[in-house]
């Protein structure tokens, strides 16, 4: 737990470990948009921890989903690799992963983007192909609670750039959701927070039921 709060909390590291979760966020509205049949253009990661994922199609149910699934997307891996390790899924959710992170550096469009998911692909492939299973169990329950607390953390964010930093709203899927539905924010930001909770309290679960039947 200590080590997975090195991670995400501290700024200094937090500057390395939050382009993955920048990453993991805008793989989150990328997913959703395909998943309603859109069309995914690009994905771009910036050094400010900034991205943002390019999708079209018609209608307006796709764009919500999409918008909706970035600032829960990290909490929702998290929680899924948390779920992965306890139940002795480990490999395969490092498999998955990192097959996910190759096939991102397909619509990846700006190259510090691509360093990202280059770096990320390159850890996962590591410790598939060195670590031992107790090695990479451990750290896959560092990153999905470092993502868990990331999530939270971002979650943090932009409700701050609500209440005190409004000339940043642009930068908010909050705001963005209110622009294309006329579904005012707070709405929008309330369903963050209970996503990204229903993660947490799933994890904790996982735990619990894992623990209790071994």
């Amino acid at each position: 737990m200590s080590v997975a709060a090195a991670l995400s909390l501290p700024r200094a590291t937090w500057q390395y470990f939050g382009l993955f979760a920048t990453l993991v966020h805008e793989l989150g509205h990328a997913v959703a948009a395909i998943l309603t049949g859109r069309v995914v253009h690009g994905i771009r990661i910036r050094r400010n921890h900034s991205g943002d994922a390019l999708s079209s199609g018609r209608g307006v149910f796709g764009t919500v989903v999409s918008g909706v699934f970035g600032y829960p997307a990290p909490a929702i891996v998290g929680a899924a690799q948390l779920w992965s390790v306890f139940n002795g899924y480990t490999a395969i959710a490092l498999f998955a992963g990192g097959i996910m992170l190759v096939l991102t550096l397909l619509v990846i469009r700006n190259a510090f983007g691509a360093i990202v998911v280059l770096v990320s692909a390159a850890t996962s492939a590591l410790l598939w192909f060195s670590a031992t299973p107790t090695v990479q169990g451990y750290a896959l329950l560092v990153i999905g609670i470092a993502l868990l607390v990331g999530a939270v953390r971002a979650l943090g964010t932009v409700i701050g750039v609500h209440l005190r930093r409004r000339d940043q709203l642009s930068t908010s899927d909050a705001y963005l959701l209110y622009r294309r539905t006329g579904i005012p924010s707070p709405v929008w930001l309330l369903l963050f927070a209970i996503l990204i909770g229903g993660c947490c309290v799933f994890s904790v679960w996982s735990y619990l039921v894992s623990h209790l039947s071994s």
